[in-house]
């Protein structure tokens, strides 16, 4: 929002909510059904082609948005160090609001302007004359417009709100005022009006300049330089012609610098070209990709799941993952990514960085889902691309690996949900010589789980597979005086095996079941039935229970808000709530920060007391 609202700030349809895209649905349904049932001669395709060409543009739209920030996250040729937040990603989830006014536009526009209907699908002089007039009147009106939008009494109503992104994304370009829209669209549609009463307009030269006007909004936008140098050698006058995003970059650090649209050549002009300008595109290039010290390794969970990804949607990776009616909709994208994961997925890649203190930190994804880790035929690929991301980051400089989700039973090369089988351990028995520690941060869920459970409690319900978690958590209650029961007694004797308290707080379920139940993963709805009214769940897996009941608390899994100086987090961590990060992440940060200089892995569990501590020093907390 900008600093001193003005009139016309909020689209007309803001009050509609997730329904907005309603508005357009008569225009769209009107022309689909006039398209379908008219004779051949008497369809309109111009008319029929706008709904596919908004869609294009969503599509077009998101691709660049996910392209720039797998870049930012890698690091390489970035322009601007400063940071995104979760208030950016809320201020900018509208920028698809100006695709439904551009499809009115045509919807109405066409309908009241005769010469607009039936167009042919190429003409040359139309597509030339559209780019002549875009090179002339409204690049040259738009540099006034825009200096005329940083006029203290514009700026502070409407333009300011543009500027709030000092680090911008491709969608940033888009995000304005309802009133500064009005004047855009205004200045854009003038080449495509003028070309209608010129006689020479066409489908394909409205659907390049659409294209063209989102392509270098996009592309300047972008946070990392990827001009290639070359073009300017070969073409010097180029630089009057094309902007770069290092360029536009100055105007949302400088403000009162580099004003033009897509073409400097107005800047040149009237002296309003930064100074630092060609030195920045110079240092944005030849910027080499960061050294992290801190890297996580997690995987895709659900098919859905990829749209999560911090390199997915960004208004869907800002909140915590939950299945949407409308992601049904986008099964055959969804099966087509699925697919081609499958079939090409053979690394992991980058898809977040973030910075806490002197710690680089960035998250990998090994491109393999949940259901994957549990296929037999898959190990061998699986334990291939794991390795593969251990010895990388040690190439690569890194200190800690922390493992997320599956990927710590997979680094034990037998891929069995039951039974972690070293947790990394025979990888590192292979690896002697390894700088890189491997953390798989089991000692701080214990801590979390432990600290969950309420002093004043005197017996808890342990079920689900039993891991390495487990059996610390049910080791550190018994040794407290707090009684832990078995649901069964095959768990009992596991537990017993593990458990050496000469038979005092360890036992097997008698009859009622007490209110502090701690699960894990394979726990079933029948065995959540057996709880007590007002029961609390409280997971020490990595994945949550299933909420079968409605009449229990159930806490999420072990976890943590982070400190407000971990930078560059605007994306949530699968299920978890904003800025909080799982115990399997908190934990690599913790031994880079701390500087152990030890593996926790295997049977090994790490001081439980000494990193929770050490979690609170560094100003996490728990929920």
């Amino acid at each position: 929002m900008a600093s001193n609202p003005g009139i016309l700030t909020d689209w007309p349809w803001t009050w509609l909510g997730n329904y907005k895209y309603i508005v357009m649905a008569p225009f769209a349904v009107r022309s689909t059904y006039a398209f379908i049932t008219k004779e051949a001669h008497e369809r309109d395709l111009s008319n029929f082609l706008i709904l596919p060409m908004m869609l294009w543009r969503v599509v077009h739209n998101l691709l660049w948005i996910s392209f720039s920030r797998y870049k930012t996250a890698k690091g390489s040729n970035r322009i601007v160090d400063k940071n995104i937040d979760f208030e950016q990603v809320d201020r900018e989830a509208n920028w698809d609001d100006q695709i439904l006014f551009n499809g009115l536009l045509l919807y109405v526009g066409q309908h009241y302007m005769r010469r607009s209907h039936n167009l042919p699908f190429w003409n040359a002089g139309g597509v030339i004359w559209t780019f002549v007039l875009h090179a002339g009147p409204v690049e040259f009106l738009y540099y006034w417009l825009h200096r005329a939008l940083h006029h203290h009494f514009l700026y502070s109503r409407y333009h300011s709100h543009h500027h709030s992104s000092v680090v911008t994304e491709p969608i940033t370009s888009v995000i304005h005022p309802f009133a500064e829209h009005l004047a855009y669209y205004a200045l854009f549609a003038s080449p495509l009006v003028s070309t209608v009463y010129m006689g020479n307009i066409s489908i394909s030269s409205i659907a390049l300049y659409i294209t063209y006007i989102d392509l270098m909004n996009n592309m300047g936008h972008c946070n990392f330089e990827h001009i290639p140098k070359e073009f300017f050698s070969i073409f010097p006058p180029l630089k009057y012609l094309l902007y770069t995003p290092s360029f536009h970059s100055l105007h949302h650090t400088q403000f009162r610098t580099n004003y033009s649209l897509f073409m400097p050549l107005y800047d040149y002009i009237y002296g309003t070209t930064d100074k630092s300008s060609d030195s920045l595109y110079e240092k944005s290039l030849v910027r080499e990709e960061d050294s992290a010290d801190v890297v996580h390794l997690t995987h895709l969970t659900t098919p859905e799941s990829i749209y999560h990804l911090h390199i997915g949607l960004a208004h869907l990776a800002s909140q915590p993952y939950r299945s949407k009616w409308y992601l049904l909709l986008m099964w055959p994208l969804t099966l087509w990514t699925m697919i081609f994961t499958w079939l090409y997925g053979r690394r992991p890649f980058v898809v977040e960085r973030n910075l806490f203190k002197h710690l680089k930190l960035q998250t990998w994804v090994v491109p393999k889902y949940t259901i994957q880790y549990h296929m037999n035929w898959q190990a061998e690929a699986i334990n291939g691309m794991i390795e593969d991301a251990v010895l990388s980051a040690e190439e690569k400089g890194v200190r800690i690996l922390s493992l997320g989700l599956l990927n710590q039973a997979s680094l034990g090369f037998t891929l069995t949900h039951n039974n972690l089988n070293g947790n990394g351990e025979a990888f590192l028995r292979r690896h002697p010589h390894l700088k890189l520690k491997v953390v798989d941060g089991s000692s701080l869920a214990v801590a979390i789980v432990l600290n969950a459970v309420h002093k004043d409690t005197t017996q808890v319900l342990l079920c689900g597979n039993l891991t390495k978690v487990a059996y610390a958590i049910a080791s550190a209650l018994c040794n407290k005086g707090i009684k832990v029961l078995a649901l069964n007694e095959a768990q009992y004797k596991m537990l017993k095996a593990k458990i050496d308290d000469g038979g005092k707080n360890l036992a097997l379920l008698a009859k009622d079941a007490p209110k502090i139940w701690l699960v894990g993963d394979g726990i079933t709805e029948a065995e959540q039935a057996m709880a007590p009214k007002g029961s609390i769940f409280i997971p020490f897996s990595q994945f949550p229970p299933k909420k079968v009941r409605k009449d229990c608390t159930y806490h999420v899994t072990p976890s943590m808000v982070v400190p407000k100086y971990l930078q560059n987090l605007d994306s949530c961590e699968n299920w978890l709530p904003r800025r909080v990060m799982s115990a399997w992440r908190i934990a690599g940060i913790l031994h880079g920060a701390e500087g152990w200089n030890v593996n926790e892995c295997g049977e090994l569990v790490f001081d439980v007391n000494r990193i929770w501590e050490a979690s609170l020093k560094h100003g996490f907390r728990p929920l």
